[in-house]
């Protein structure tokens, strides 16, 4: 006689386990059991943690307001950029330096002969042009310059990256030290020796083309952007990848015949997505910063064009008598390296699954 048959299988489960300790269900619980858990994606769920973030959101409010400003206002302002002041068709030239809000004296007289003018929010600058929309105008063209080079780093750093870190061997090794002499080059040294050449190169060649309005000191920098500033995600990239290929999906797409294009397409950097978006969205202020210092020395974006930097180094000559010409485009600047730096912050804090809890 064998046990099942001298125990019932009540009996050996009261054995093993005491039902004492146990308790019904109540209706509410078994109806929490029923109700399915809301689907959700990696996507969903880190813009859900990232709206929890306080700073992160107020800083994509911010730089959200300020892009439709940039935008929209420049539409329906008054003042050009590049422009001087003009009181009844004739240039205006008592509205130099003037303070913010306050209109020249030419400007109080066609006020008194019934005209509407428009008050300069910022005051004006030496050349009794408008500073206000210069502000606007610097603040479009660093974000859009941070934007662009960012841009460019993103798609030579992930390629570089990609077939570095996919291949990995000799490959990889020969296309490392290639990073590391990048890595050693000055970018300011390399920008004012671009700026030299391209000015004697090209030379009036950009005139009448959409470049003659950024100058050949731009067309450098992005250059130095695109040959420098990419090794930094390369190694990030490589980083992720040779974590990434070890994994069975990987081998079984391998083992399928996948080409290494397609798995690195549609395997390896989808799983990666989240650590490039978050390095990218951290790179725009850096390339803002840069490309703010490099116009404050001079080879930044060509005159009349404006930018932050460059409206800062206007302002150092008059900084005592005019300080406000320095304190607009400064705090812009701030307002925009701050706002990214916070919103990478929170990115990296939401999507990254080494930071989740």
């Amino acid at each position: 006689m064998n046990t099942a048959d001298k125990f019932p299988k009540k009996n050996l489960l009261s054995l093993q386990i005491d039902l004492n300790k146990f308790e019904k269900a109540t209706e509410e619980e078994k109806a929490q059991h029923e109700t399915m858990r809301e689907s959700t994606t990696f996507f969903r769920d880190g813009m859900r943690k990232l709206k929890k973030n306080p700073l992160a959101m107020i800083s994509l409010f911010v730089l959200l307001a300020l892009v439709v400003t940039i935008v929209i206002v420049p539409m329906v302002y008054p003042y050009s950029y590049e422009q001087m002041i003009t009181v009844n068709g004739k240039r205006d030239k008592t509205a130099k330096n003037l303070a913010p809000l306050t209109y020249s004296k030419n400007e109080l007289a066609a006020i008194e002969e019934g005209q509407k003018i428009f008050p300069h929010l910022f005051g004006t600058d030496e050349l009794c042009r408008d500073y206000f929309i210069r502000v606007l105008y610097g603040a479009r063209v660093s974000l859009v310059i941070g934007l662009f080079a960012s841009l460019i780093v993103l798609v030579i750093g992930l390629l570089y990256g990609s077939i570095s870190g996919y291949f990995g061997g000799k490959v990889d090794i020969v296309m490392m030290r290639i990073v590391d002499i990048i890595y050693s080059l000055p970018d300011t040294l390399m920008v004012v020796l671009l700026s030299v050449v391209l000015n004697q190169v090209l030379g009036n060649r950009l005139q009448g083309t959409i470049f003659a309005r950024v100058g050949s000191n731009m067309i450098s920098l992005f250059i130095v952007f695109g040959v420098l500033y990419w090794v930094g995600m390369a190694r990030l990239v490589r980083g992720q990848i040779l974590s990434i290929k070890t994994n069975e999906y990987v081998l079984a797409a391998r083992a399928l015949g996948a080409k290494p294009g397609r798995i690195i397409r549609k395997h390896i950097l989808p799983n990666c997505m989240s650590v490039i978006f978050i390095s990218v969205a951290l790179q725009i202020p850096s390339a803002i910063f840069t490309e703010s210092f490099l116009s404050f020395i001079g080879l930044g974006v060509q005159a009349p064009m404006p930018s932050l930097g460059s409206l800062a180094n206007n302002a150092r000559g008059g900084l005592q008598s005019y300080p406000y010409k320095m304190v607009f485009p400064a705090i812009i600047i701030c307002v925009i390296v701050l706002g990214f730096n916070l919103l990478g912050d929170g990115l990296r804090d939401a999507f990254d699954p080494k930071l989740r809890r």
